[in-house]
């Protein structure tokens, strides 16, 4: 039975459309505010969410933004409600992450035909990626980590979505699956790299001696400053992130230095949820720690942080964690530094990279 939250601070408008979903075989949770809305997302998590976008407090918008933002709850569909049009299009609201767009009022008949088809797209996504699946571990005999198959399966979802409904689609449906598959692309594109690297420095293995590169207090800077330029961009999060930078000469390239920053950042940003702080120092003695309020890793997760197997994944769509931090350990290896994570569930994660310092020349 599919689970369908509503969120809805008119009385009545929710009761109606708790009935007709009930009486198509649906099981319906019903929240009054964004608020509460928003836990019973992250206790039931929902198949399917339509949330009036003008409410009281934590409106549609931030429903919409702090789920997207939440790995448990990010691939389920959202549909956003609204009487007023002016305030917020169907345009914007799919901007902003939203599946589907309901005007008020709208007939019964009109919301069963928007949340048959929402399961549709996502019985797509679903057979799409248990096929290829079953064909990678035929031909690899294995999984592929979760960072490759996400993507790859949004990507030929996609495709077969438009194969079967471009005919029926106006021209911003379509340009909105064209974004996302670019999107997943996109994604791909930085899982192989991530791949191609840490199977580079698995065939090189460990040197017998740290190379001898130092960059001064100014590198430095700019290459972590950089890296976490990237990461807010791409994780949409600049207002969450607290930047600490004291002076010092580390022992590491500028490149590596980016791509460790970059993989820890972003790793504290994809399973913390937007609007919780992340804090990223990099202290004088060359300890670089990045700590978010996450939902935190268990001891066996722990344990394969230096793996390459996904771990926190319940179905296609979520990500799994493993290469970031296997990359980022590996290139620390690499220049001589040391990489410790601590991690409570529930409470949160800090990461340290440790580097080689060297006094100020």
């Amino acid at each position: 039975m599919k689970t369908v939250l509503i969120i809805e601070d008119d009385e009545a408008l929710l009761n109606l459309c708790a009935i007709t979903l009930r009486d198509q075989g649906y099981r319906v949770v019903t929240a009054s505010t964004g608020e509460s809305g928003i836990e019973l997302a992250w206790h039931h998590l929902p198949d399917l969410i339509l949330s009036d976008i003008h409410m009281p407090g934590t409106d549609g918008r931030n429903v919409l933004l702090t789920l997207r933002a939440d790995a448990e709850v990010s691939s389920c569909q959202i549909v956003l409600m609204t009487g007023d049009t002016r305030k917020l299009n169907a345009r914007k609201g799919m901007e902003l992450g939203a599946d589907d767009f309901l005007v008020k009022p709208f007939a019964q008949e009109e919301l069963i035909r928007c949340v048959e088809a929402r399961f549709r797209r996502a019985h797509v996504h679903w057979r799409v990626a248990d096929k290829v699946l079953s064909g990678l571990r035929t031909t690899l005999g294995s999984s592929l980590p979760s960072e490759f198959l996400t993507p790859l399966t949004g990507i030929l979802g996609l495709v077969e979505v438009l194969r079967d409904e471009i005919t029926v689609m106006n021209a911003e449906e379509v340009e909105d699956i064209l974004n996302e598959i670019n999107s997943s692309g996109l994604r791909l594109h930085r899982s192989l790299k991530k791949c191609l690297t840490l199977l580079e420095l698995q065939a090189l293995g460990k040197e017998s001696a740290p190379p001898s590169t130092f960059l001064d207090a100014d590198e430095a800077r700019i290459a972590v400053l950089s890296a976490i330029a990237a990461v807010l961009h791409r994780r949409q999060r600049k207002n969450d992130i607290t930047v600490t930078n004291a002076d010092v000469r580390v022992g590491v390239n500028s490149p590596d230095l980016s791509s460790i920053v970059d993989e820890i950042v972003d790793n504290a940003c994809s399973f913390s949820r937007r609007g919780t702080p992340v804090t990223v120092d990099l202290q004088a003695n060359g300890v670089l720690t990045v700590t978010d309020q996450g939902r935190g890793m268990t001891r066996e997760q722990l344990k394969q942080v230096s793996s390459l197997q996904p771990f926190g994944q319940s179905h296609p769509g979520q990500e799994g964690l493993g290469m970031g931090l296997a990359l980022a350990q590996k290139l620390l290896l690499r220049c001589g530094g040391t990489l410790l994570v601590e991690s409570e569930l529930g409470v949160g994660t800090t990461v340290r990279a440790s580097f080689r310092t060297d006094p100020p020349q």
